[in-house]
């Protein structure tokens, strides 16, 4: 890639973050009073995060069971209000162990 392309790629990337956060302060200079719209915007970031993570869970594995199994033991150690290291930590471990264990069968 040569350096004029990612000058570029960096401006491009440095305008719409740029949008992104200054467009709101431009277009509500009101508080919002409607809770439709503040429970909409409280939920985004949580909305894109899920729909960025859940896919690359999938695909960061050797297998699909062990994905599962890594996704199944996140989700209820989280259900249970585990901090995120632990969960991270026990995810991760689930995938190992699912995954050294299919090798061995």
């Amino acid at each position: 890639m040569s350096a004029e392309r990612l000058l570029w790629y960096t401006a491009v990337m440095a305008g719409v973050t740029y949008l992104i956060r200054v467009l709101p302060l431009v277009l509500f200079r009101r508080e919002i009073k409607s809770p439709f719209v503040k429970s909409f915007l409280y939920y985004i970031p949580y909305a894109v995060l899920g729909a960025m993570t859940i896919p690359a869970v999938f695909s960061a594995t050797r297998s699909l069971v062990s994905a599962c199994v890594g996704l199944a033991v996140a989700v209820i150690m989280a259900w249970h209000r585990k901090g995120l290291l632990p969960v991270a930590i026990a995810a991760c471990a689930a995938v190992f162990v699912t995954e050294w264990l299919m090798r061995m069968l």
